[in-house]
């Protein structure tokens, strides 16, 4: 069933209609997963051999990429070779830079330094902080079929298509919510809270070390589908962090984000995470409720990989999307992230070459086989992927979910973050520590929000 989606980007509201989403999450640190059973054969066929036009096309192109399931498929798979093909005269250099924060690092010197690579990777919150280094790709044949790229323009302009798009499953053992006495998946919040206080009181009892959700939250960054989206989620903003930064108190009482931040806290100092989250790192509390010491586990289907190698069966292995809402009568929201956008530069030589490099990259040549490697979901209408089986399954939970469109937070709201050193990651790890008061550090964070948005001038 199609899904209705809420795009809310860039102070521009646009609904589309498509499928189900899935994907890595967007906030951690690159997973280097891919799907299981799928390999690096599944490069497209449609490879066409070079003509007239093409051959017109010459020069050098640098094309600077962080993810290493990207650097694999590349390496495995010769792009350079294929796009040479059909583009003959073009020579393609791959800079492979180790992770995203040297990425950054590299890619604000060289803008100073008008050296920026012919194509560039972005993230839906650097988009904004690249507009006048990036050439608008909305005349591309790859921009008409790229369900999400429109909901991502910057002043009316296609900066970036989106390479995948992807959300966060409640990954959960089925055996374990039969036993348990849990017949129905959480379709609320109150259901969601309930189903893993049934599990720890039914487990725990005879399992001290179990835990009904699992997460690593000594790494911090597992608690992102909480402490970063469910804010989104629970308004259907997709903007929330830009409309934050306009207003002087975004933390306080009625806001999504301290409606959210309330939930999350009950459910947080609640002991369904078992006796020491903080004791924990990512690896270590996949691999735990891999081996069923954990009912539940809140992830993105990056996860499915791990999950599939340490279980012992994933014969009961199904998914759900987190339910955030209050009552059945309310939206279901779940949101979603495109990611991987990929553009040229205005810094780049051969521009009209660049741009046909991306327009091959994300054609089915290329793109089909790319998405069928990597974990994330398909942004091409002319290259879908179809969902494996334990996935699927929350679509077919939900399938009137409401697909809000995320974005990562522009500059003011980054300016006047790092002025308050809010990082809602940490602060979803002291939600775990004993004797932490919620309420005045919500008031705290206004008093600082409101001295660095006139400190900073940001209106």
């Amino acid at each position: 069933m199609k899904k209705k989606l809420v795009a809310l980007l860039l102070s521009a509201a646009m609904v589309l209609t498509l499928g189900g989403c899935g994907g890595t999450e967007g906030a951690a640190a690159d997973s280097g997963s891919t799907v299981e059973g799928t390999g690096t054969e599944a490069v497209g066929e449609g490879t066409e051999t070079a003509d007239a036009e093409n051959t017109d096309l010459s020069g050098d192109l640098v094309f600077a990429i962080y993810d290493n399931v990207l650097m694999t498929y590349i390496d495995e798979n010769d792009m350079v070779g294929k796009f040479q093909e059909k583009y003959p005269n073009a020579n393609i250099e791959v800079e492979k830079i180790k992770d995203d924060s040297e990425y950054w690092n590299s890619m604000k010197m060289r803008t100073s330094a008008n050296q920026l690579p012919d194509v560039m990777i972005n993230k839906t919150f650097t988009l904004s902080r690249f507009k006048d280094y990036l050439v608008d790709l909305s005349d591309l044949n790859s921009t008409a079929n790229n369900e999400y790229a429109a909901g991502y323009a910057v002043d009316g302009k296609i900066l970036g298509l989106p390479m995948v798009v992807n959300c966060n499953y409640v990954f959960y053992w089925k055996d374990q919510f039969e036993e348990a006495g849990i017949t129905e998946i959480p379709d609320t919040w109150e259901e969601f809270k309930t189903a893993a206080k049934t599990l720890q009181d039914y487990y725990g009892k005879q399992n001290p070390d179990y835990m009904a959700i699992a997460m690593g939250a000594k790494d911090e960054w597992p608690d992102y589908p909480f402490m970063e989206f469910m804010p989104a989620a629970q308004g259907g903003n997709g903007q929330n962090w830009n409309d934050m930064a306009k207003t002087d108190t975004p933390f306080a009482q009625g806001t999504d984000i301290n409606t959210a931040y309330h939930k999350i806290y009950d459910l947080f100092s609640s002991g369904v995470f078992g006796k020491d989250p903080l004791g924990l790192g990512n690896d270590q509390a996949t691999a735990l409720f891999a081996q069923k010491q954990a009912g539940m586990m809140v992830s993105g289907a990056w996860s499915l990989t791990a999950i599939s190698e340490g279980a012992e069966s994933t014969d009961n292995l199904g998914t759900f999307y987190l339910p955030v809402r209050d009552s059945e009568s309310d939206p279901f929201n779940c949101v979603v992230q495109g990611d991987g956008f990929i553009g040229v530069t205005t810094h780049s030589k051969n521009p009209e070459l660049a741009k046909a490099f991306v327009d091959w990259f994300m054609s089915e040549d290329w793109y089909g086989g790319y998405i069928q490697y990597c974990a994330d979901d398909s942004t091409m209408t002319n290259s879908p992927k179809e969902k494996t089986p334990i996935l699927a399954e929350a679509d077919a939970a939900q399938p009137d979910v409401v697909n809000v469109m995320y974005d990562g937070g522009g500059d003011d709201f980054q300016a006047i973050q790092n002025e308050v050193t809010f990082d809602y990651k940490k602060l979803g790890a002291e939600m775990f520590t004993d004797g932490f008061d919620l309420d005045k550090r919500l008031e705290e964070l206004d008093q600082s929000w409101t001295e660095a948005r006139k400190t900073l001038n940001i209106n």
